[in-house]
């Protein structure tokens, strides 16, 4: 491979903006704040096109919260928010309902709301590539683009977005504004203050918006190193290696770009927040301790947001080995991000998979009283679809998915194990009596609910059966594998 590049898919088309895009130019809005609208209803023709043929991030739950991520935002002694999950709906949108005055922020987004009563409010997080027209020079993007809706706009008074920039000590120099597109056409509209994390914009009207930035001085980021592995069934080991900026919109970019892609990855889930900023216009190489393939040789780094054609590092292995990867400043030699690739970074994804085709067999022998007419319907039926009972086809959770809701149960898991999987006190001591671990304990737990259920052991089941009795994150973990099959 010569180049490092992946072009992005042209789906993101929006007819809304496009039929106008010659028609208007971007317009500087200093009233912003004083026109506010009580009319929330432009927030749906820009970008429902995009929010709705959106995709998830392959095991990403954010993981993708996963996968999320994001540098830790700074809490004021004058500014003390409340910390609030959202609902993760269909399509990339969350659900927040707010239930009194206050200053929430949402733990997923690192948006910061300010309300001046009980709101529910919408949100998801745009690509900026498609709105690439109406950033021009001197302007640049400062962080991701979000649209928001809000039942109630008026009692939205305020929005903090995050930024991605790394500021110093000419943080003065920087004009921060925020590019909001409206059905009447874009417009850079005015902020109220900015931090070390956030851009506040006082709403004027509820529809894409996100942070911009205008600055004659350099560019630093908070940087951010994204790896996938190829999956396929070569000895080699294949990878990119994307460097972006820490930008919802950007990482959204790099997602939607890898799964577009002829070849099938998998997400390597390593530490992704670059030690030291990345400056504008430098140039960066990725190296390996161990021998590899990779190409280009170094990057111009810059913010991507709004190209389509996102940069990358391809890194090669002829054989299959423990090895380091660091991303290095070329000119100073710095090492800006490191991290070490064991096998068991991506065998476990191997190992779910022949699971999955062990489970599917034992299915069909389980099936040999059918009969072949009714085997047949069964074998050629799409997945997900209904069959004559009016359930749908059922996939057993892996051993991962249960390792991950295993972590995030609490003390209480004897309680549960007894109450709702129906296990018995035998179980628990034989449990206990092979480990030492208490994720393990709450493992072997749950693997045994699995086997006892054999074909139900599905995610929806075990939703059902803890819902009343864990935390409200188990039960996130446990609606998104309800999701996903």
């Amino acid at each position: 491979m010569t180049s490092g590049q992946e072009a992005r898919g042209s789906g993101d088309d929006v007819s809304s903006l496009e039929t106008k895009e010659e028609s208007y130019g971007i317009k500087e809005d200093d009233s912003a704040q004083e026109c506010k609208s009580d009319d929330s209803s432009e927030s749906t023709s820009e970008s429902s096109s995009e929010s709705e043929s959106d995709t998830e991030e392959p095991d990403i739950r954010k993981s993708e919260a996963t996968s999320q991520v994001h540098c830790e935002h700074i809490k004021t002694e004058h500014n003390q928010k409340e910390q609030v999950t959202p609902r993760k709906l269909s399509r990339g949108q969350f659900w927040l309902k707010l239930e009194a005055e206050g200053t929430y922020q949402c733990t997923v987004t690192g948006l910061i709301f300010d309300v001046t009563k009980a709101v529910v409010i919408k949100y998801s997080v745009l690509s900026w590539s498609k709105y690439a027209d109406y950033i021009e020079k001197p302007w640049i993007v400062g962080g991701p683009l979000f649209n928001i809706s809000c039942d109630s706009a008026s009692d939205l008074t305020s929005i903090q977005f995050p930024h991605s920039l790394s500021l110093n000590d000419h943080e003065s120099d920087m004009s921060f504004k925020v590019l909001h597109i409206k059905s009447t056409g874009p417009s850079i509209e005015p902020s109220v203050d900015h931090s070390k994390t956030h851009v506040k914009w006082h709403v004027s009207s509820l529809s894409p918006v996100g942070p911009v930035v205008q600055t004659q001085e350099p560019v630093y980021y908070d940087g951010a190193v994204i790896l996938y592995k190829v999956v396929n069934n070569h000895p080699s080991l294949s990878f990119r290696v994307y460097v972006a900026t820490n930008n919802d919109s950007f990482i959204k970019d790099i997602t939607k770009t890898v799964k577009s892609s002829g070849k099938k990855f998998i997400k390597i889930d390593k530490p992704p927040v670059c030690q030291k900023r990345l400056q504008d216009g430098k140039k960066y190489k990725l190296i390996s301790e161990s021998e590899a393939e990779i190409t280009p040789e170094e990057i111009e780094f810059c913010d991507g947001s709004v190209l389509k054609l996102k940069h990358y590092f391809e890194v090669y292995l002829e054989q299959p080995m423990v090895f380091t990867l660091s991303l290095i400043e070329d000119e100073s030699e710095e090492i800006v991000w490191k991290a070490k690739l064991r096998e068991c970074d991506w065998i476990l994804h191997d190992q779910n998979k022949n699971e999955q085709k062990r489970n599917t067999i034992s299915n069909r022998r389980r099936k040999s009283s059918v009969s072949l007419s009714e085997e047949e319907i069964y074998n050629k039926r799409p997945k997900g679809t209904d069959i004559s009972d009016g359930t749908k086809a059922k996939t057993t959770l892996t051993d991962q998915q249960l390792m991950t809701l295993a972590r995030k149960m609490g003390k209480d898991w004897k309680e549960i194990a007894i109450e709702c999987l129906k296990l018995e006190m035998k179980d628990i001591h034989q449990i206990q009596a092979k480990e030492d671990e208490v994720n393990v304990y709450k493992f072997m737990m749950l693997c045994k609910w699995r086997e006892g259920e054999q074909n139900n052991g599905t995610a929806q089941n075990l939703y059902d059966s803890l819902k009343d009795h864990v935390s409200y994150e188990v039960i996130q973990i446990l609606k998104d594998f309800v999701e996903q099959t």
